[in-house]
């Protein structure tokens, strides 16, 4: 029985990983001054437990939370890719310039702290695949200072993006927050719907008879289908080639499969818009954060005692450049709040900034998952290519 809590085998890591989800959707509930973190508190439960010198099997923890993150962005892809298509026509384009601008500003704020702060731009590379919350990033600057000769600078990426990480988590979420004063906007007030988009996609609505039929093989082959794409290396002219990834190819092909499914009949928007669907990510999303907080927790403290000022560089690159994207967005473009939001988690390549949006926006609001949907593609290749950018300028 002791070995249930203190070993490194099955059971240890499925309690550990419910422990967290429990304890967090808990603390999620709670609010202070009407603001509450909601599922985020999955990834500090995690953490903390983690910190206290619980210590699980990393391949375990790995596979569930890649799992986790697959089921969310193929729910998400599925849930906006109907109208995904047509809302990339209204503003898609003006989207997509913000979330490049969101790149190169996080880029050029990292260079900028490598140089008045006398850091090594590799260090500050981690941080900054961190402070995006971009695992695959990561993966490909290690890649390439492995392939340069450097194998240490793969562990100091690693400890880079460690510390800045989960306090990039809860700067995604004060940048939202955050918004509402700076550009006035009063919830109550704010349109939760895009009209034109969600009367398109009530015309394909089916009879309330076949609303509650599942349907799982749809959601099983953009999975299989989301991996083979997000594997295949697209060559940019650098040391390593750029992928869609774990998470990329599945969300690409569940909006394809969304918009062309309803389209050619295969299954209806009652599907995409389903419960079942809705709880495939909300199971993702925890699954996810919860795998990384128990991953992460030991490396945190460790790297916080040795690096703490990583910890304000991280927090800077995180919250600066959406942040002047984002007001710009709502004040000149005018840009609805709910979108925004979805716009900020997407730029990030930050599910739980989207999972707090959808939690903040009204029953029923697709626009967060839109705004997430719309820039996530891009976004995943520019931060993979910049993160390799950085390390190879440092060499």
């Amino acid at each position: 029985m002791y070995n249930l809590f203190t070993g490194s085998g099955v059971g240890p890591c499925i309690l550990y990983l419910a422990l967290s989800i429990f304890l967090g959707l808990l603390l999620g509930k709670i609010k202070i001054a009407k603001i509450s973190l909601g599922i985020t508190w999955v990834l500090f439960v995690g953490i903390i437990i983690s910190a206290l010198g619980v210590t699980l099997n990393a391949g375990m923890l790995h596979i569930i939370k890649e799992f986790g993150l697959i089921l969310f962005v193929t729910a998400v892809g599925l849930q906006v890719g109907p109208t995904f298509f047509n809302s990339f026509k209204k503003g898609g384009l003006a989207m997509n310039l913000m979330a490049l601008t969101n790149v190169a500003l996080g880029v050029l704020i990292t260079y900028i702290i490598a140089k008045v702060a006398n850091e090594s731009l590799t260090d500050m590379a981690g941080v900054y695949t961190g402070a995006i919350t971009n695992t695959p990033g990561l993966s490909a600057a290690q890649q390439a200072v492995t392939d340069a000769g450097d194998p240490d600078a793969a562990n100091r990426l690693a400890a880079g993006y460690a510390v800045a990480y989960p306090l990039a988590v809860v700067g995604m979420i004060m940048t939202c927050i955050l918004l509402r004063p700076i550009c006035r906007i009063d919830l109550k007030n704010e349109p939760s719907t895009e009209n034109t988009l969600e009367a398109k996609a009530d015309k394909q609505a089916t009879p309330t008879s076949q609303r509650h039929k599942a349907n799982l093989v749809p959601i099983f082959i953009i999975i299989a289908l989301g991996i083979i794409i997000g594997s295949i290396p697209i060559p940019v002219g650098m040391d390593a080639p750029v992928k869609l990834g774990l998470a990329g190819g599945p969300l690409v092909v569940a909006i394809i499969g969304g918009w062309l499914g309803v389209k050619k009949g295969w299954f209806t928007t009652e599907f995409t818009d389903s419960h079942g669907v809705w709880m495939l990510r909300e199971v993702g999303i925890a699954l996810f954060l919860a795998g990384v907080g128990l991953g992460a927790g030991g490396v945190f403290v460790e790297t916080v005692k040795v690096h703490y000022l990583w910890v304000l560089y991280g927090v800077i690159i995180t919250i600066v450049p959406p942040m002047i994207v984002a007001t710009f967005g709502r004040l000149v473009l005018k840009m609805n709040y709910y979108t925004l939001m979805g716009f900020i988690g997407g730029s990030h390549t930050d599910p739980p900034t989207l999972a707090f949006a959808n939690n903040i926006a009204p029953d029923g609001c697709k626009l967060p998952n839109t705004g997430y949907a719309t820039v996530y593609p891009l976004t995943m290749f520019l931060r993979i290519f910049t993160a390799q950018l950085l390390v190879l300028l440092a060499m």
